[in-house]
């Protein structure tokens, strides 16, 4: 562990005292870029006079590039450095920004987005520098707290992004993400120290390439299922195809001397384990921020909707926001003492009891907000332990890759929960003054779905084997290889 610099009193110097805060901004940023767009999709197809379809890219986009390139761009900072590969990842994220505020062609917001896919990797990279650069005392909360900057800009996006489109327009709101990129990379620059971890060798082109095409495919037919046809031709090459490279991928990783993503190293169970789970958690969680917003805005008409405005949606899911900032440090307490497989199991029965809530009243204002904060509170501690896991359970020179993964995990079963949430609505619709609108039945099957993959992945983290010092530190450093798998 490299000392922190200290002043002439021997207290640490101020920027030192801002990694955790420039961290934390780098990751609520990342959220906020991935959400503000929502807002803008119904919209979308009259400002930039592309097809609905074509709009939707502006949203897939983000999420395929963002999963491509988290593990490669992990394995890079491992490499050649976490702070200048993250400070790449801000530096991409902001460029985004600045060209969806420059342009209303379709073709150049899609690329854009694209872009801005590429800070899907700023939480790992984080994780890691955190590992690398704090005393293990301070890494069990500073964890916790990067990991739940992914709520917190979630649900700061939403509002953030109606308002401004609300009382200026949607070129001023990229203006502003603009801005905030900007800031958020000065800031790191300014206040992140480059860790001195790194994993020496050779970049594996061919396996970044593998997993680049593997993902693409499988990503693209998860997403666009609904919209081409689950039994279509391209849906089903698509996965044939997602299979198939994926396969010879692994063949190629297994072969490889210094490889992408260290395959045995993720078949051990302590690792295994807690990728599934981060899989599990990512579809359990986010049917809640797909539904809340769409429920209270459904017209009165339908019985049970509010007809609140698309600010008064995202404003309901702020409670959240600010109850995953208030509990990573509940979070980090219960791992220290119970230790984070614990804090797992914990946050998806949490996760469990949210959903309960959302199906036993989603018709009165306080109740949804009450079911969605509840859901919120088991998010960020299922969150905070799965980095805390993956720390114990793999070298120090490998946490950036091996999150990197974890955080792709998560982001595949967000897109399986969208396309199944996506399957169940359109099959439960029925005509309010001419066009159909889910039903409540609909949305009250979306909550059991994720409510029942939530539980699941409460058993799943008591499968995890356990550490031989419960309770201890996510930050201790590991000497070798060797030991960082012992008793996995």
């Amino acid at each position: 562990m490299v000392p922190i610099p200290t002043g002439p009193a021997g207290r640490p110097e101020v920027r030192d005292r801002l990694a955790v805060p420039a961290l934390a901004f780098g990751g609520i940023l990342m959220a906020v870029m991935q959400t503000v767009v929502v807002p803008l999709l119904p919209d979308l197809p009259r400002l930039t006079g592309a097809s609905a379809g074509a709009v939707s890219w502006t949203v897939t986009a983000t999420l395929v590039s963002g999963a491509v390139l988290t593990p490669v761009l992990g394995r890079a900072g491992d490499m050649y450095g976490k702070r200048r590969v993250l400070l790449t990842a801000l530096a991409l994220m902001t460029l985004g920004s600045v060209l969806c505020a420059l342009s209303s062609d379709i073709g150049v917001l899609i690329t854009a987005r694209a872009l801005q896919g590429a800070a899907a990797a700023v939480v790992p990279l984080s994780i890691s520098i955190l590992r690398d650069e704090l005393p293990p005392e301070r890494t069990g909360s500073a964890v916790a707290l990067m990991s739940s900057t992914v709520g917190i800009g979630a649900a700061l996006g939403l509002p953030l992004a109606a308002l401004v489109i609300q009382y200026v327009n949607w070129h001023a709101m990229f203006w502003v993400t603009s801005g905030l990129g900007a800031a958020g990379l000065a800031l790191a620059r300014w206040a992140v120290r480059e860790s001195p971890v790194r994993a020496p060798g050779r970049f594996d082109v061919l396996g970044a390439l593998g997993l680049a095409a593997g993902l693409v495919c499988l990503l693209l037919a998860v997403s666009q299922g609904g919209q081409w046809g689950w039994g279509s031709a391209r849906i089903l090459g698509l996965f044939t195809g997602s299979v198939l490279i994926l396969a010879l991928w692994c063949l190629q990783q297994l072969r490889a001397e210094r490889p992408l993503v260290d395959l045995r190293l993720a078949a051990r169970p302590r690792v295994a384990l807690p990728h599934l789970t981060a899989l599990l958690v990512g579809f359990g969680f986010y049917a809640n921020s797909l539904v809340t917003a769409q429920l209270v805005q459904a017209p009165k008409a339908t019985g049970y909707g509010l007809g609140l405005s698309i600010v008064g949606g995202g404003l309901c899911l702020l409670p959240g926001g600010v109850i995953m900032l208030l509990f990573s440090p509940v979070s980090a307490r219960i791992s220290a003492a119970r230790g984070p497989r614990t804090t797992l199991a914990v946050g998806a029965a949490v996760l469990t009891l949210g959903y309960a809530v959302r199906i036993a009243d989603s018709r009165h204002l306080w109740m949804i907000i009450v079911g969605a904060s509840v859901v919120a509170i088991g998010t960020t501690l299922a969150y905070s332990a799965l980095p805390t896991l993956i720390l114990r359970a793999v070298p120090a020179g490998q946490t950036a890759s091996a999150n990197g993964v974890n955080v792709l995990m998560r982001t595949i079963g967000q897109a399986t929960c969208s396309a199944c949430v996506a399957a169940v609505l359109v099959h439960h619709t029925a005509l309010v003054g001419g066009a159909p609108v889910p039903t409540l039945h609909g949305y009250l099957l979306a909550f059991a779905m994720a409510g029942t993959v939530a539980l699941v992945a409460c058993a799943t983290a008591l499968a995890i084997p356990g550490d031989r010092t419960p309770g201890g530190t996510p930050g201790r450093r590991t000497p070798s290889p060797d030991t960082a798998l012992e008793g996995a």
